[in-house]
């Protein structure tokens, strides 16, 4: 302001003298012994996710409901915006909202001021139908406050709100150190959870757990990353805060849709990736990045049923969801827990209306009484319904072994569900393993026959099934589409994604 400059009004003077109370700078001694924990806060984070100086915030006035115990000017400055940032942005400009628990104001827990506010952000976040990145740090719900009349406060809408825009918006939560209770919900009911090694996640933490007469926990033993990721809970976990940044506008990047092709592997290398003994367990992931533009995948959930890969990527510039089955865990075979990530991951991508990719090599669903206790019946039929249930463009490949309902299930449902299913040359598609195949169905012969040449006839009978089973002789009588060289899957998956319907 030049020194001829009319002076601000009052009021002006007494808003900007707030708002600056809003910012780090208003407390930079905690700031300071934030940093010193490797931390950043709230508004670093959204100040690193989002476009400059797009970000419109809500509520930066609002202050603990406390004024009963506590005075208002120490709310002020001990309480901005009740513990909770958020407003609208643009994120590589593109229109999205951002909300951010801010761990330095009482915990990072949840004010009933603070719930107005997300109330009315998650409403406004529906009617405009922008993504969402959520830092949802903090302890819970918090007991302190006063000035509202309330019981139980379980007429919060908080909750519902959030959860009732599952397929409405795409929900992206961001968990870095304790994330508690309320927190942690928030953080479950998203489409997909980013963690830093430090987040410890759980539906109640030590007070609440200590309360109900569990016992004494530390924060730290309560939901670790190795836990959560193990488990399922989380989707991504990154080394720190910068890099979940990071991880979330890739995320977002995917709903932008197609963008000019970017540079790939040499594809020839696909041809020899396998392995010659087809028994022989192998790294699916290299086949991804091969097929994948450079740099544009993001490994999901690689902590839970390892048996199953799911991935994003980009095959030409277009915005895929991957899923593939992994040999070196099981052989291959769909799990229960494999089943529900395979679930989760398809209803996933049709939310987000990305096409999929399946690539096949798997045994089938685990069989026996101790795959049965998993529930396998019910998560393996989910799979299937998910599978048909999608309206997003499929493209199946069969890599290599292709056996029984578990590829089916991989398919859709049916080799012909996809919009293309292909095989590598090499791969064998039939209704279960080869092997057990024979046996099954030559069990009176084999019984007949003295024990030291059944093996002989077994091995004699599997090679016979294996000519029949081969990609080319299931081409021939169309129950694939085409048997390929593996050179060209790339361009052949982007060329039937390119003519697919968009909507």
């Amino acid at each position: 302001m030049t020194d001829d400059a009319p002076a601000p009004a009052q009021g002006l003077t007494e808003v900007l003298a707030r708002r600056f109370l809003t910012t780090d700078a208003a407390r930079a001694e905690k700031v300071a012994r934030w940093h010193a924990r490797g931390r950043r806060t709230a508004r670093e984070n959204l100040a690193d996710l989002v476009d400059p100086g797009s970000f419109v915030e809500y509520g930066r006035f609002v202050t603990a409901a406390q004024e009963g115990r506590r005075p208002l000017a120490d709310l002020v400055v001990e309480a901005p915006a009740d513990g909770i940032i958020g407003g609208t942005a643009t994120i590589d400009g593109r229109p999205c909202a951002v909300l951010s628990y801010d761990y330095l104001v009482m915990a990072g827990t949840q004010g009933m001021r603070g719930h107005r506010k997300s109330d009315r952000l998650i409403e406004l976040i529906g009617r405009m139908g922008l993504p969402t990145v959520f830092f949802t740090e903090g302890g819970g719900g918090r007991p302190g406050d006063t000035d509202l009349p309330m019981v139980s406060a379980l007429d919060v809408g908080s909750f519902a709100l959030w959860g009732a825009l599952e397929g409405v918006v795409p929900r992206i939560a961001v968990v870095s150190g304790r994330c508690f209770a309320g927190n942690a919900v928030l953080a479950g009911c998203a489409d997909l959870r980013v963690a830093t090694p430090d987040a410890n996640l759980g539906m109640a933490g030590p007070a609440m757990i200590a309360g109900g007469g569990l016992g004494q926990f530390a924060p730290e033993e309560i939901g670790p990353v190795d836990e959560q990721s193990a488990n399922g809970v989380l989707d991504v976990v990154v080394d720190d805060e910068e890099e979940a940044v990071a991880v979330v506008r890739q995320l977002l990047g995917y709903l932008a849709g197609a963008r000019e092709p970017g540079a790939a592997d040499d594809q020839d290398a696909l041809r020899t990736m396998l392995p010659e003994n087809d028994r022989e367990a192998f790294d699916v992931r290299p086949v991804v990045t091969a097929l994948a533009d450079h740099d544009s995948v993001v490994w999901l959930r690689e902590g839970w049923a390892p048996e199953l890969v799911t991935a994003f990527a980009r095959v030409e510039g277009i915005p895929v969801g991957v899923v593939a089955n992994q040999s070196t865990h099981l052989a291959g075979a769909l799990t229960a827990d494999a089943s529900a990530k395979a679930a989760d991951f398809l209803e996933l991508c049709e939310r987000w209306r990305l096409p999929v990719v399946s690539l096949v090599d798997t045994p089938g669903f685990m069989v026996g009484p101790e795959a049965e206790r998993t529930g396998l019946v019910r998560h393996a039929s989910r799979m299937v319904t998910a599978g048909a249930r999608l309206s997003v463009p499929l493209v199946g490949v069969v890599l290599r072994r292709g056996y029984g309902l578990g590829a089916q299930a991989m398919l859709g449902g049916s080799t012909h569900r996809p919009l293309l299913t292909i095989a590598w040359p090499d791969a064998h598609l039939g209704p279960m393993g080869l092997e057990g195949a024979v046996r099954l169905a030559m069990a009176h012969e084999l019984a007949a026959l003295p024990e030291a040449e059944r093996e002989a006839v077994v091995a004699e009978q599997t090679a016979a099934f294996r000519k029949n089973a081969s990609a080319l002789n299931a081409a021939r009588v169309f129950e694939i589409d085409d048997v390929v060289d593996p050179a060209e899957t790339r361009a052949i998956i982007a060329a039937t994604l390119r003519a697919a319907p968009t909507s």
